[in-house]
Formats: C-alpha cells, sequence, structure tokens
C-alpha cells in the first residue's frame, strides 16, 4: 500500500529544524508547544525513523533528520507552487523596520519569511522608528518591527542591548564627549543625551545625520562615540563606556506592531516574528 507524508508534518518538521526551538516554531504555526511535539513524534512513525534528537537545551537533527531536511524543503516548495497556480495574484506585505534594529540577521529574516510562502510579494523599507510608527498608523504598513518608546504597544519580540562605542583608534580622554548621532528626532538620540545630561558629562555634536549605517562610518573613522546596539558594532568599533566613565544604555524593547491579514497571510506574520526571535536580542 502506498504510504503518505502529512504535508502539516512536514511543515512542522521544517520549522522545528530552521528555527532550532519547537517554542519558536509553536509560535509561528499558531500551535501548542505540545501539538508541535506531536507532528513531529507523527512524522517519525510514518518514516520509521528518529529525525530530531531532544535534549534539555537543544534541538539537533538525527543523522537521517539532517539527511531529510532538504527532501522535506523540497517537498514544501513543490506543494507552495501547485498552490501558486490557483491563488490569486496580486497579494503583498508591506513591511517597515527600524534603522537600529535592521541589523546583519535581516537578509536571513527576510529569506526565511519569503520561502515561508514565495506567492508573496514582499514589500520592505528600513527607517527610522518614528516614521515607521507614523506609517503604520496612517495605514500604510501591515507590520511594523520599531524601537518601544514611552508607549508599550505591540508584540515584544527582544531586546536589544546597546553600548557606547568608537574606533579603537580615537583619542577621547580630556575633551567634551565627541557625540555621534542620527536625525535629530532619532530615539536613541535623545536618550543618549537625557543620560549625559543627568551624568553631568560634557559632551558636543562631532556627527549628525544619515542613517545608522552611515553613523557607523563616522565611528570607525574615530570622529567620536556612537551609542549603539551592540550586535551592530562592527570590527574595529569598541565599547567605550565604562573606560569613560558615561552612564550604562539601558536595553531597548523592540516589538512587532501588525495589523488584521488574510488567513494565508497570518502565517507569514508568524514567520516574522519567529524568525526576529530566534535571530536577534542581547548576547
Amino acid at each position: 500500500m502506498r504510504q503518505h507524508l502529512d504535508l502539516a508534518a512536514v511543515e512542522t518538521f521544517v520549522l522545528v529544524a530552521e528555527l532550532h526551538s519547537f517554542t519558536l516554531a509553536s509560535e509561528a504555526l499558531g500551535m501548542t508547544q505540545a501539538g508541535v511535539s506531536a507532528q513531529v513524534r507523527r512524522l517519525e512513525a510514518a518514516m520509521g525513523r528518529r529525525l530530531i534528537d531532544r535534549t534539555p537545551r537543544h534541538v539537533r537533527l538525527s543523522t537521517e533528520g539532517e539527511a531529510f531536511l532538504p527532501l522535506a524543503q523540497d517537498l514544501l516548495a513543490a506543494q507552495q507552487s501547485a498552490l501558486e497556480g490557483v491563488k490569486v495574484p496580486g497579494r503583498e506585505l508591506n513591511i517597515a523596520i527600524s534603522d537600529h534594529v535592521a541589523g546583519p540577521e535581516l537578509p536571513e529574516i527576510i529569506a526565511r519569511v519569503n520561502a515561508h510562502d514565495p506567492g508573496l510579494l514582499l514589500k520592505v523599507r528600513v527607517d527610522f522608528s518614528s516614521e515607521v510608527r507614523k506609517a503604520f498608523e496612517q495605514g500604510d504598513l501591515d507590520v511594523a518591527v520599531i524601537r518601544q518608546g514611552a508607549r508599550r504597544d505591540g508584540d515584544l519580540l527582544f531586546e536589544d542591548c546597546y553600548g557606547w562605542y568608537a574606533s579603537r583608534t580615537a583619542r577621547l580622554a580630556g575633551k567634551p564627549l565627541p557625540l555621534i548621532t542620527v536625525v535629530e528626532t532619532c530615539g536613541v538620540r535623545a536618550l543618549a543625551i537625557r543620560l549625559l545630561v543627568r551624568s553631568n558629562v560634557p559632551w558636543v555634536d562631532a556627527f549628525r545625520g544619515g542613517g545608522v549605517a552611515t553613523a557607523i562610518s563616522a565611528a570607525a573613522a574615530g570622529i567620536g562615540v556612537l551609542p549603539l546596539p551592540r550586535r551592530l558594532a562592527t570590527a574595529g568599533l569598541v565599547e567605550v563606556g565604562e573606560a569613560l566613565g558615561l552612564p550604562a544604555l539601558p536595553p531597548a524593547k523592540v516589538a512587532m506592531l501588525s495589523r488584521s491579514v488574510d488567513g494565508s497571510t497570518k502565517g507569514t506574520v508568524r514567520t516574522l516574528r519567529s524568525a526576529f526571535r530566534a535571530s536577534v536580542g542581547c548576547r
């Protein structure tokens, strides 16, 4: 008798394997963790082999699981291609991400989201948190990923650890702190200045403008000190806050705002949420 694989169980296995977590997979699928475990066990029973080795701290693929993963991904891709032939064209998801949130993990995150539903057109932009929130509130976005300010709304994704960064070659002692920030309305700038004033640390604007990437280049050039998420610090930048006696920068809470989308797109939004939680945060 011909055997058939449960594609829902295959999708569950692939998400657990890609996210390295039953918890994150359950969030992405909108299922309980027990339901995810049951799906994986059902697939293992159907195939007659163990695919995932579970430990209290880690999720690792077995040798059979490693071999099956690319085949499972191909199977899901083939299913998606078949479905695209009957879906209504023109589906899209508009996403905006804060400049201070978009880091080196972003290409992997977007690739994972795109793989979840290749027929969905992703429109992604990176901007300042204030502009992202404004666009979301005006109805121009489906999803916004921002640094939380005083308004603690949205779905908390992770906390970003911040520090004061400068070039190894920068000469900073014995003078007012040369501060590097982005635009005047940037929340990180406002927080940094507030902390410096409260701690009676003299400072001057050494560089202001552009986006985070431009500010990082200015810091790398030795112009001054940049308040920055730890994960965005590039090679050549070092944390100088303790050496200069600067006030500690608190971690920033990063949240996702989303509005109602159709049923087939909800899974993509859940995948985006889980991908951020799996890839980013204080380290």
